[in-house]
């Protein structure tokens, strides 16, 4: 295991995150930038570091990353969960520690679509009885 790379995809909305770990440092990239300058504002570290926090391995590898597709918000859940499936690939081990925490699920919640003579997925135009 000299340095070996693992390869792993996470999804959240319309949002896929390729992720890349490597034995390392901790240093983390996304989209060739630092997470603070490619999410800006919104980025919320303990999010992206909650992996490693569960499963004890801060520090220990570096994240390379690529994202597209929906918000920066949905791209930040997709890179976690790109995150977790990778730790697991690494150490099979660490399955019962993700598991539990939430993070191997994908969250498959999506925008439902707007029906037709509706003004939205759920909402109905106001009915005139008179």
């Amino acid at each position: 295991m000299a340095n070996e790379q693992i390869y792993a995809t996470g999804k959240r909305k319309s949002a896929i995150a390729r992720v890349w770990i490597t034995r390392g440092t901790g240093s983390v990239a996304v989209n060739k930038m630092t997470p603070q300058d490619y999410f800006g504002n919104i980025f919320f570290e303990p999010k992206v570091a909650q992996p490693f926090a569960v499963t004890e391995t801060a520090e220990q590898y570096d994240v390379k990353a690529t994202v597209q597709g929906g918000g920066k918000t949905a791209q930040v859940d997709a890179l976690v969960h790109g995150i977790s499936k990778a730790l697991q690939t690494m150490n099979p081990e660490l399955r019962d520690a993700l598991k539990k925490a939430g993070l191997l699920t994908r969250d498959s919640r999506v925008k439902e679509r707007k029906k037709y003579g509706q003004r939205g997925a759920r909402a109905r135009f106001q009915f005139s009885k008179r």
